[in-house]
Parts: structure tokens; C-alpha cells; sequence
């Protein structure tokens, strides 16, 4: 973060100092809510949680090196007190972005905003200082944290932007007002939630609905290949940018491919000339992330040759999302237990069949350890029975369906539609699952790992990254 002095931060704020002895004092390290994350400099966010108060760190914080404490009470050590700290942690992220002028860019859509954000970062940040979102802190708190690591040498700020309602995109941009808003699909992510993807659609245009005019610089990226992002465009003042496979799309993709490793190619065509496309990214689904990437890329001032140069060379950021390990035995494992809706779970199985083609053809099998799609209210029993059946149509060799009553109705899907005798399975937890696959997956053999997050796969995968010959494997991508 730029260097404030607590008077500063305290006017920002709408916050009172106690027991400062000088507010000239900067703050000059992070901001941080984790009290084990204190560093010299740092001013310090105590919230009140269910489980831990952070009040009660605020001496040890200090203690520590930090300047003072953002608090809703006096402390006993420097403090600055106000109403509600998450408000005024909002507050101090736009007075920081306000005064150091980066370009924010903000993005959103029911899936792919990690791994679109993730690709992102890395091409902006070969055009100038990049800071970005780490892993998926896109909520109220996570976002102004991330926006605080920007300083006086950052030039692009990459955020991505969650929502679980009406009103909670409007309420994020509020904060760091961005002046692109890229806007990838709109699917069944917390459905249940919001009662109908038009209500999503409703939700996630809100940050084309916060962008300046396009006059002023703001610019709406908008996937021409869904309509219901499509028809944004009249929800904005900012100028529109198409990206997809759509004709009508400024930065599109033609000729699009998977390698025999599950990896997409295709031919980038961008209004600066077009480049071929190898991702190291899994799954055709990447394709339409590497095309937003590319489209703000090429808004930013980005020839297609640089931007196909650091697609191809881009990889995974953040974890547990089409993570592929290599055991030394050949068993391959694709974990991308970090979450699941109907759209993702689509492409991580179509992914999974394109990688093991080859592994098939060579008499491998392919695995897909799936569990429960959380948060699809009414559609969840035709979504698990939808995904299932995918399994089978896909020539999946093996279905192991993990957990409860939805993991039953992903087995159920698969039996449906013609999966007999073992070539289907539904075992009651993680524990039985990894047994399982530890008895029976043999080398040559691709495993998918994919469900919510609340499922806790993701031990699968290490259960099984662990198991082979030699220890641990290399993750796919750390020793190439």
C-alpha cells in the first residue's frame, strides 16, 4: 500500500484516533485481518468473527510492528475506532485507488472468474506492475484487502468480483470503481440462491451498470457467444468490446482444437492481427477465459503476437482448479476439487475425455470422482442426474459418485443412461472414496477430482498424488 499517515487514514475512514501518541505516523506495510500476517508497518483489521474476535489480538499485533488497529472499540493501544470495519475498510480501498489512479479492472460471471482472472494478471502484468486477487477473494472484505496491495507503482489492478445477490456487484464496484468490467457468461451458480439465471443476469450487470461513459474511458467486455451477457450491452454507457467464437466479436476464436493432452489451440483474431494459441490450461471451456484475458489485453494496448505469446505460456495460479499431477507410475490426477456447478463440472468431463484418448487407446481408463453441486435449490436433482448421464455419454470408464443424496443422483444419472455392473459406484464419503481408488487405479489410468467445496475432494486427489511409486509427484508444470 502507498504510505498513509493514521491522520489520513482515520479522514478516509470517518474513523476517531485513540491512544495515538502521533497521527503523523505512516502506515507503510500491508493491511492485513490475520493477525499472524502483522509485519512492521502494517495497520492491522480487527473484525469480530464466529469463531475468533480479532480485538483480542490487537495488543499482540502491535507488539509486532503494527502501527495501529482499524477497530469497532478501543483497544487499550493506537487505534482508530469506527462503526463498522468492514465499511471502513471499503472506505480506505477507494481513497487509495482514488489516489493513485491505476486502471481497475473488474470482472464476474457464474464460472471461469478465477481462472479468467488468473490468465489475466499474468499479460497485464508483462505491459506494466499488475496486482491482482488472490486465489477467489472476491467478497466485501477479500476485494478492498487485495486493493490495498496496490502502490505507487501499479498500473493495472485486476479484481474479481463475487455475488450471491442483488445489489452485492453494485456495492463491490462502489468500492474500487473500475473502468473496464468484463462480464464472462451467466449459468447456474447459486441458483438456489437467485431464483433464476435471469436474476443472475440482473446481478452481474451490475458492473456494466457502474462503468464511467465511454467517453471517459470506460469500457464494457461483454462474451457475445451468451445472450443473456450479450444483451448487457444496453445496460451500459461505457463502449462495448465483443470477445467469443461469434462473428460479431472483436477478439474471437476460430479453428478451435484439444490436443491429445485435453489442452486447447485455436487461431486468436484481435483488431491488431491474429496468432496461434497453444493453452496449458485443460479443457475447451479455457478457450472463451483466454478470450476475455485477451480481450481487455488488447484494449490495454497489446498486439495479438504479445498476446499470444503469454497465453500460451500462462499456467494455473491458483489451486485445486484442473490441477494435473503426473504420478512417476503414469496415473495422471486432475484435481479440481475447488468447486463445481452445472456449467464447470460440463467441462471439466468433457476435458477429462480428451485426455484420456490417449490413455484409453493405450489401455488406461478414465476416472471421475464427483461429488455434490452445491446451491442449485429446485434444479439440483436434474443437475446431478444431467451430469451423470454426461459421464456415460462421454465414454467416462469410470464414475465414483462421492457423498450423499446427490452423489446418488449422479450415480443414478450414469445407471439411467446405461452404466452397469462396476463402471459406476456411489461410496458414502472422502474415506471410501480414496480406498477405492487406491485399490484399483492402475498406471496409465486419468482420475478427475471435482465437487464443491464443501465436499473436501480435493483429499482425494492428494490421497492419490501421494500413493505412487516414489512419494509425492511433481506437480504438471514444475519441473517443465
Amino acid at each position: 500500500m502507498i504510505p498513509l499517515s493514521l491522520a489520513e487514514v482515520a479522514r478516509a475512514v470517518g474513523g476517531s484516533t485513540h491512544d495515538i501518541p502521533d497521527d503523523s505516523l505512516l502506515v507503510t506495510g500491508p493491511v492485513v485481518r490475520d493477525s499472524r500476517e502483522v509485519v512492521p508497518g502494517a495497520l492491522f483489521v480487527a473484525f469480530a468473527g464466529e469463531r475468533a474476535d480479532g480485538h483480542d489480538f490487537a495488543a499482540a499485533t502491535v507488539a509486532a510492528g503494527a502501527v495501529a488497529v482499524l477497530a469497532a472499540r478501543p483497544v487499550g493501544v493506537p487505534a482508530i475506532v469506527v462503526e463498522d470495519v468492514q465499511a471502513a475498510l471499503g472506505a480506505l480501498a477507494r481513497h487509495v485507488i482514488e489516489r493513485l489512479g491505476a486502471t481497475v479492472v473488474a470482472l464476474t460471471g457464474s464460472a471461469g472468474k478465477t481462472s479468467t482472472k488468473d490468465l489475466l494478471a499474468q499479460l497485464l502484468e508483462r505491459l506494466a506492475p499488475t496486482v491482482y486477487t488472490p486465489g477467489s477473494l472476491n467478497n466485501e472484505i477479500g476485494l478492498p484487502l487485495t486493493a490495498l496491495q496496490a502502490d505507487a507503482k501499479t498500473r493495472h489492478l485486476v479484481l474479481e468480483m463475487g455475488a450471491r445477490g442483488i445489489g452485492h456487484i453494485a456495492y463491490l464496484a462502489g468500492l474500487t470503481p473500475p473502468r473496464i468490467g468484463l462480464v464472462l457468461n451467466v449459468g447456474t451458480a447459486h441458483i438456489g440462491e437467485f431464483g433464476g439465471r435471469e436474476q443472475i443476469a440482473q446481478a452481474k450487470g451490475e458492473l456494466v451498470e457502474a462503468l464511467p461513459d465511454g467517453a471517459a474511458g470506460g469500457i464494457a467486455v461483454l462474451n457475445a457467444d451468451d445472450p443473456l451477457v450479450l444483451a448487457m450491452a444496453d445496460r451500459t454507457k461505457a463502449r462495448v468490446v465483443l470477445f467469443g467464437e461469434s462473428e460479431q466479436a472483436a477478439v474471437r476464436a476460430t479453428d478451435v482444437r484439444l490436443n491429445d493432452r485435453g489442452q486447447a489451440v485455436f487461431s486468436l483474431r484481435t483488431p491488431t492481427g491474429c496468432a496461434e494459441v497453444t493453452l496449458r490450461l485443460y479443457g475447451e471451456h479455457h478457450v472463451s477465459n483466454a478470450l476475455a484475458a485477451a480481450a481487455v489485453a488488447s484494449e490495454l494496448g497489446m498486439p495479438a503476437g504479445e498476446i499470444a505469446i503469454a497465453l500460451s505460456a500462462a499456467g494455473p495460479l491458483s489451486h485445486w482448479r484442473m490441477e494435473v499431477t503426473e504420478r512417476p507410475d503414469g496415473v495422471t490426477v486432475v484435481n479440481d476439487a475447488y468447486n463445481a456447478n452445472p456449467e464447470s463440472m460440463r467441462a471439466a468431463l468433457r476435458a477429462l475425455a480428451a485426455m484420456g484418448r490417449s490413455a484409453q487407446a493405450a489401455g488406461g481408463r478414465t476416472w471421475a470422482v464427483l461429488g455434490k453441486m452445491a446451491e442449485l435449490g429446485g434444479e439440483a436433482l436434474a443437475e446431478h442426474d444431467a451430469v451423470g448421464r454426461l459421464a456415460v455419454r462421454l465414454n467416462v470408464s469410470k464414475l465414483v459418485a462421492v457423498g450423499g443424496t446427490e452423489a446418488a443422483w449422479l450415480q443414478m444419472g450414469a445407471y439411467n443412461e446405461g452404466s452397469w455392473g462396476e463402471e459406476s459406484v456411489h461410496v458414502s464419503d472422502v474415506e471410501a472414496a480414496i480406498d477405492l481408488l487406491r485399490a484399483e487405479v492402475r498406471p496409465g489410468d486419468v482420475v478427475l477430482v471435482k465437487a464443491s467445496r464443501s465436499v473436501g475432494l480435493e483429499a482425494v486427489a492428494q490421497a492419490l498424488t501421494e500413493s505412487g511409486p516414489g512419494g509425492t509427484a511433481a506437480r504438471e508444470g514444475a519441473a517443465r
